[in-house]
């Protein structure tokens, strides 16, 4: 009996951090931005080094309003006449600040919705925005888990991110790097709150308590490039799923993460 071969499923980062966020998933013919926080001759240059060119892009997904998130959307939309996908609150807050765009299309982070051959399912997440929410992508066979930019876990991120093949976990700082750091008191509260960022040792908490014996990648993602270490991030979710360092990937502020298939 020939053996049907199942859609191609992939993800990509052109970045991750302070500095700007993007990342690329992809099936088949569509290929979804997730945030957009480059300006669009860096979007370009990044997309490039992904062998991927801007028409390609079939959405523009924004997580939430952060300008390293959402900057270069814009821009990036207009020039090569990308819809883009946002939250009520998420946009409220940036609709003078992207201008005027080819489409935008508003979600509702508790529904899930389908752009072409991906299914999103997105989820609310703790974090100091309007209307912030991350996601699951799915090709009908696969699942990829995205969170980034939540100050803690909750019941439902643990019950949406079990069972994933691939998860990208947000890393951004080793706690007592932070706390004995330069940044100032008043954001050292914002980064470690609720409402902030992850830190290691939460993120490898949250990743001990999700299914993960479908588990085929994990990235490590957002890392503070003051207040953390890519040592420090792939010992923490090695620990979690008890692999080695060395497999779990990260997603550079710089050089991004290359194509990560799922099959």
């Amino acid at each position: 009996m020939t053996q049907i071969k199942q859609p191609a499923f992939r993800f990509a980062y052109l970045g991750s951090g302070s500095k700007g966020n993007a990342a690329l998933i992809q099936s088949n013919g569509t290929c979804v931005m997730l945030d957009c926080g480059f300006s669009a001759r860096e979007t370009a240059s990044r997309l490039t080094r992904l062998d991927i060119e801007g028409k390609q892009i079939t959405a523009i997904v924004l997580t939430h309003e952060h300008s390293d998130h959402i900057s270069g959307a814009g821009v990036v939309a207009r020039h090569y006449q990308i819809p883009i996908w946002t939250t009520a609150g998420t946009y409220r807050v940036i609709k003078q600040r992207m201008g005027d765009v080819p489409q935008v299309n508003i979600f509702d982070p508790h529904k899930n919705f389908e752009i072409n051959d991906l299914m999103l399912q997105p989820f609310p997440v703790p974090h100091d925005a309007r209307e912030p929410a991350q996601f699951v992508f799915t090709n009908g066979h696969h699942r990829l888990g995205i969170l980034t930019d939540t100050g803690c876990s909750t019941p439902h991120i643990e019950a949406i991110l079990s069972g994933c093949d691939a998860l990208v976990m947000e890393c951004n700082h080793d706690l007592e790097m932070l706390m004995n750091g330069s940044y100032p008191e008043s954001l050292k509260l914002r980064v470690s709150g609720n409402q902030g960022h992850l830190d290691n040792e939460t993120a490898s908490e949250l990743v001990s308590k999700l299914e993960t014996s479908n588990l085929q990648h994990i990235v490590a993602a957002h890392l503070s490039e003051k207040n953390n270490e890519s040592c420090l991030a792939k010992e923490a979710l090695s620990d979690a799923v008890e692999c080695t360092p060395e497999w779990v990937a990260i997603a550079d502020q710089e050089t991004g993460l290359s194509w990560r298939e799922i099959s």
